[in-house]
């Protein structure tokens, strides 16, 4: 098995060498701490270490991704990677890792469930984990980094035969552009099973925020707290598929509140069975711009928390306004088609 590429660029805190330290034990590594030597990446697995500033950046980590793009939109293809990333406050970790995912997605890297290890000024963000584990802040962390630093070493996925795809929306189908994508993507797929849920105003509540007791106990007999058809039809279909596409009109820059009210109740059954075996997709189109901030919304609440596969190239992006814009859009059907094609070669187990 070829050796783990560690990008460690600029200075690092403490912190973050002894999550890099944890991460790389017995694993077979080759470090990069200068940007300008870096190697061919593609079909390699890459740790990525990331120190932010005091305004939540890396400038190193920009100047990497600068250099990538240059050599081309395939220059990470086959790869497969994951984050540690520490910041010298309470915040930014979050929002710089969505943004760290998803440029590297956009040059064809894959990322599997749970990639990121934050580690925040204080490593409050690790008290849920403390009082599960019993051990101390440092240590919590550093077990996490272990665990995320094997799970890279040994990720090997397999291509899924026949899988079954779900797709999930809330949209009309008379006037919303992102469901006419979906009919051009949804032509060329080949698949033994293709579903369709409609998440209707009104149907799907969005969670209570039951305490962990709670939900687990909800979680073991295979319900939620609110019920519902989330429980009835969406979290079965969720747990029986392989791959999940979400189509997600641009509201506000942001994942439509029926939708999202759905990512939330997937607590219930993330709470007792992840999500590692799921493939995530998006079909998300803007009325101006902003595609980009629901692409990342989705990277964070379904890759980073919710653990699900991210394939490279997972969302396909436009930009249309007026009902059934999105046919009239430059070279839209070919596309889609070459998305569609993406998503049959990369639904993984």
């Amino acid at each position: 098995m070829k050796n783990v590429i560690v990008i460690a660029p600029g200075p690092m805190s403490r912190t973050l060498s002894t999550m890099v330290k944890k991460a790389t034990e017995g694993i077979p590594v080759e470090v990069y701490t200068d940007t300008s030597n870096i190697p061919n990446l593609k079909n390699r697995k890459i740790l990525l270490a990331v120190e932010l500033d005091d305004t939540g950046s890396s400038l190193p980590i920009l100047r990497l991704f600068s250099m990538l793009t240059r050599r081309g939109k395939d220059a990470l293809s086959g790869c497969s990677a994951a984050l540690l990333i520490h910041s010298s406050s309470e915040l930014y970790t979050k929002s710089a890792a969505q943004n760290i995912i998803f440029l590297a997605n956009s040059l064809g890297c894959r990322f599997p469930g749970n990639p990121v290890i934050e580690a925040t000024a204080d490593l409050n963000n690790f008290l849920a984990w403390q009082k599960k584990l019993k051990i101390p802040l440092e240590e919590v962390c550093s077990s996490l980094c272990a665990s995320l630093g094997q799970r890279l070493y040994e990720d090997s996925v397999t291509l899924k035969q026949n899988p079954a795809i779900l797709a999930v929306h809330a949209s009309s189908h008379d006037t919303s552009n992102t469901l006419m994508l979906w009919d051009m993507i949804k032509k060329h797929l080949h698949c033994h099973r293709i579903t369709e849920l409609h998440v209707e105003n009104g149907t799907v509540r969005d969670c209570k925020g039951c305490s962990y007791k709670t939900c687990k106990h909800f979680s073991r007999q295979k319900s939620c707290f609110y019920g519902g058809v989330m429980v009835e039809e969406i979290l079965p279909e969720i747990e029986r598929t392989d791959a999940v596409v979400w189509i997600c009109p641009n509201y506000n820059d942001a994942v439509s509140a029926n939708l999202m009210a759905v990512i939330n109740r997937l607590t219930a059954l993330y709470r007792r069975t992840k999500f590692f075996d799921k493939t995530l997709f998006a079909i998300i189109v803007s009325g101006n711009s902003g595609s980009d901030l629901v692409a990342k919304q989705l990277i964070g609440a379904l890759n980073i928390n919710k653990s699900f596969r991210l394939p490279p190239y997972f969302s396909i992006m436009a930009t249309a306004n007026y009902p059934g814009e999105i046919k009239t859009v430059q070279g839209i059907e070919k596309k889609a088609e070459l998305f569609a094609r993406n998503m049959m070669e990369e639904i993984k187990v």
